[in-house]
């Protein structure tokens, strides 16, 4: 566990080897994932890790992993003595920030096997990798829809 609720987000983590998932829990007690991070991809609570307020979310390692981490005041002094660092670190943030936008726009505009196909085609390496609850979670349907979707996909 790199982020619990209630606590602020004080790293930023690249992922070298393993998985992660970035979670909230509902008043009722439901895990809804928002994103994965595995191998060479960056994970922080991006509000949380700015404004230093406590998350809403937490970061969960899936399998055995090895982080490397930067704390926001590290990563500002890269910002300022390294152009490059602050050009990159900017692709990063606005890549993630596309992939929000498109899984915003996929939550209400296509049907659950639709985003299914979509999170084969985002996340292919680890489709194999993360346990059906995970991605039914992320899909935001159950477990047994996923089965229902998959063995729909595979007659097709």
């Amino acid at each position: 566990m790199i982020l619990q609720e209630g606590f602020v987000c004080k790293h930023y983590t690249f992922v070298e080897q393993g998985c992660f998932k970035m979670y909230g829990i509902d008043e009722k007690g439901t895990e809804h994932n928002l994103g994965f991070a595995a191998e060479n991809d960056w994970v922080a609570d991006l509000g949380s890790f700015y404004s230093g307020k406590p998350s809403k979310l937490f970061i969960e390692a899936i399998e055995p992993s090895t982080i490397l981490q930067i704390e926001h005041q590290d990563l500002l002094y890269l910002y300022v003595n390294s152009p490059k660092f602050d050009r990159n670190f900017r692709v990063i943030v606005e890549e993630k920030f596309i992939e929000l936008q498109n899984r915003l726009l996929q939550n209400f505009s296509s049907n659950a096997e639709q985003r299914y196909l979509d999170f084969l085609a985002q996340y292919a390496a680890l489709a194999s990798r993360l346990p059906n609850t995970q991605i039914a979670s992320y899909l935001g349907i159950t477990p047994e829809f996923l089965s229902k979707i998959r063995k729909n996909i595979s007659l097709k």
